[in-house]
């Protein structure tokens, strides 16, 4: 036992003292802080709060993300500004799978897609470790900080196994890599995955065609999404966190393409050529391209397309036409051309899918790297005779559309006219061996396939995840190189199969790569996000008929233009089609490219006219037709409009004459159509000129005369550019020719001068 030692008096009192005076000092303390402004209170505790966070930042923007995974501010330095919405219960990331796969979730949860939120986050260094609610999976993300983003990329998913229960590495569907809140501005880029404002941007950009970029809608802010899809690729995937200003936005998005090697979007719509309208060549040949480029150049035309169906009999290999008998030869003798006049070549592609006139399918074996939509198995054995097909399984939904209606069973193609509801369950109606295809018994068991039959029955689509893609894309390459094409189109982009966000932009980027040297720009037929930096020119739109031009430019190209100079971009005005008058139709008339030019100008887009060399021949307006082209492309081009002028031209009711004044300078005028289409064959538009009161007109399909009733001292008539035109006058009436467009002067207010042009107006011939 230990001796027990006993103080001095004098040394337990000064122990009590210390001790009295340890709990009055902690007393008063407690009062002291219960007395402080609860504000001080709130900014210790907030101050404690961030001690816990993660800070990541470079020299545009701070993030701080929550050590239990939710982001909890953005802030852009320049400008202070908060960019995210807080107390969300957006996750920063999160693991999907189609059902839950642990063995004790499958058995507390129902077997549906289920979401697992991060919950933990550690940062190591610019390693950021991720764990998520009800799994055992371990997200290790790496970070790429530099000035003018930030990277994120999933370098590593590791997975803890407990010592409890029936425990496996189970499967993940889906990583959500990164989701921000991101609070509401006055514009969204849909494509571009941009928010923005004057002020300030913030992107989230995808780094990699794998990586999956979305964005969903709130009441109070947007959740930008970038997600990685283990159908696609989860490791070394990512994006970039851009926040910035809005005049720096596109110099971020350069550094990224510049580090990620992308294609450079951003260069692309700054070279002089984006802003180029094109010519679209229609049935050209050695033989006539000099007449093409003959109009391409009336209409200010710096550009001319090819479409491949001129030059190759069918998409997949392209062999040549007979109109081509010395092949890539023919076609360089045709863009040696063009680049003599100043002009840049492009070509207009189908890339993703072959024809079935093609070797790759009716050349008697036809290829298995097709795509397809449905898979059977014959459910009887299948002779050479029959017209009948035996399946297992319903056969409910199956395609009916015509020319789509197309079987492969090993090397036989087959076509069907019906189906049966009910069991047994058969295609009826077949017709064996088609498009060379050998006729051959097949046994049963076999499995066979309902092929991808594109929209238009004329094609088929191809499996982008087999090498007939690459091999498609080295032809184009070679021709798109020999021949010296320096731009392209897409079209057919929307003919993939699913996942449509990275199919879209993966085959196009596999024939991208091809061409050499790289396109100044490209357009294509549907957008993806990655798209962005390969379809810097947006798209073009099918033809619209003439009578119908304004009301569909109205619904579909203006519309699209604004929505996507969301994303810093342009969309083509066109294709507009060029048809002469015929008892058919009145034709593309001078006001209609009037209209086109104008809104494309307005939203610093291009135009593309259909060159149908026919039409051309036969329009007697098509001198006035590429007049009114060209004038607005050079004022384009020259920067001739000021930026309060484009956003009058954006008023879609609102109709502008574009006209040069006699030092050459560049008048703009609204005007007012007088007279519908129906009332042939004069077009007439009114506007005042200097406070006079001018009609523009013109003869939609021939020449003639126009006699009205009024003194020739009131009237002075000029062509476009200011020359007088003489005219004659019989007593009280003026004769004057109703051919090309002409200008008219009269000296009368404008509503008495429309009475008198739509009432007393005779046409002779």
């Amino acid at each position: 036992m230990e001796a027990k030692i006993k103080l001095p008096p004098m040394v337990i009192k000064e122990k009590k003292m210390r001790k009295r005076k340890y709990y009055t000092y902690l007393i008063l303390s407690t009062l002291f802080l219960l007395a402080l402004p609860s504000q001080f209170s709130k900014a210790m505790s907030n101050e404690n709060k961030v001690d816990d966070n993660i800070i990541i930042e470079n020299a545009e923007m701070r993030l701080i993300i929550s050590k239990k995974g939710k982001a909890q501010s953005l802030i852009h330095k320049a400008t202070g500004e908060e960019c995210l919405v807080q107390n969300t219960d957006v996750p920063l990331c999160a693991i999907t799978q189609y059902r839950p796969y642990d063995n004790e979730n499958f058995l507390m949860f129902p077997a549906k897609p289920r979401t697992f939120p991060s919950n933990k986050i550690e940062r190591n260094g610019n390693e950021l470790r991720i764990e998520f609610q009800d799994t055992y999976d371990i997200a290790i993300v790496e970070l790429n900080i530099t000035d003018h983003y930030i990277g994120f990329s999933l370098k590593e998913i590791d997975y803890r196994i407990e010592d409890f229960g029936v425990k496996r590495k189970t499967e993940i569907d889906e990583i959500s890599l990164l989701q921000l809140p991101v609070r509401k501005r006055d514009n969204f880029g849909e494509w571009l995955n941009v928010s923005w404002d004057e002020q300030t941007a913030i992107c989230l950009l995808g780094t990699h065609p794998t990586t999956r970029i979305d964005a969903f809608s709130n009441k109070d802010y947007t959740t930008m999404y970038a997600g990685l899809d283990f159908q696609v690729k989860l490791l070394n995937s990512g994006a970039a966190l851009i926040t910035t200003s809005k005049k720096n936005l596109l110099t971020c998005i350069d550094k990224v393409e510049r580090d990620y090697n992308m294609p450079l979007g951003v260069a692309s719509r700054q070279c002089k050529e984006y802003q180029y309208s094109y010519y679209e060549l229609r049935d050209v040949t050695t033989k006539n391209i000099d007449e093409h480029i003959a109009y391409a150049k009336k209409g200010g035309f710096k550009a001319i397309v090819i479409y491949y169906v001129d030059f190759a009999k069918a998409c997949g290999h392209y062999e040549w036409r007979d109109e081509y008998p010395n092949g890539i030869k023919d076609l360089q003798e045709i863009t040696e051309k063009i680049k003599a006049a100043g002009m840049i070549p492009g070509i207009h592609i189908h890339y993703s899918k072959v024809a079935v006139n093609d070797p790759y399918i009716n050349k008697g074996i036809p290829d298995s790297r097709t795509n397809h939509v449905r898979e059977f198995i014959l459910s009887e054995p299948l002779d050479m005779t029959s017209s009948t097909i035996t399946v297992e399984g319903s056969l409910e939904g199956v395609r009916m559309e015509k020319g789509r209606r197309l079987l492969q069973i090993d090397n036989e193609l087959i076509t069907y006219e019906n189906y049966t509801a009910k069991p047994p369950y058969q295609f009826t109606g077949c017709v064996r061996g088609v498009f060379n295809s050998e006729v051959t018994s097949h046994n049963k068991g076999q499995h066979f396939r309902l092929l991808d039959v594109d929209d238009w029955p004329l094609f088929i689509r191809i499996n982008q995840n087999t090498g007939i893609q690459k091999e498609i894309a080295e032809r184009l390459g070679k021709i798109y190189h020999e021949a010296g094409f320096r731009f392209v189109y897409f079209d057919g982009a929307e003919d993939v199969p699913m996942p449509y966000w990275y199919n879209v932009s993966r085959s196009q980027m596999i024939v991208y790569n091809e061409m050499k040297p790289a396109p100044l720009f490209a357009e294509g037929a549907l957008k993806s996000h990655y798209g962005w930096h390969i379809l810097s020119r947006g798209n073009a739109f099918d033809i619209f008929p003439p009578e119908r031009i304004r009301p569909a430019m109205k619904k579909y190209t203006l519309r699209c233009a604004e929505q996507i100079a969301k994303d810093f971009t342009s969309v083509n005005f066109g294709w507009v089609n060029y048809l002469a008058p015929s008892e058919k139709t009145i034709g593309m008339q001078p006001d209609m490219y009037e209209y086109i030019c104008s809104k494309a100008v307005a939203w610093n887009s291009p135009i593309s006219l259909v060159g149908n060399l026919k039409e051309l021949q036969n329009h007697p307006r098509t001198e006035d037709n590429l007049k009114v082209i060209k004038i607005w492309e050079e004022a384009k081009l020259q920067g001739a409009l000021t930026e309060a002028q484009k956003e009058l031209l954006k008023n879609s009711e609102q109709e502008y004459l574009l006209l040069k004044d006699k030092k050459g300078n560049y008048q703009l005028y609204p005007y007012l159509q007088i007279t519908s289409d129906d009332e042939k064959p004069i077009r007439a538009f009114v506007f005042q000129k200097k406070e006079k009161t001018c009609i523009i007109y013109w003869h939609m399909n021939g020449s003639g005369k126009i006699a009205m009733d009024i003194a020739k001292n009131k009237l002075a008539l000029t062509d476009e550019n200011g020359k007088r035109i003489p005219f004659q006058s019989t007593g009280q009436k003026s004769i004057l020719p109703a051919a090309g467009r002409l200008l008219l002067e009269i000296d009368l207010p404008q509503e008495e001068a429309i009475e008198l042009f739509r009432k007393n107006i005779e046409f002779t011939k």
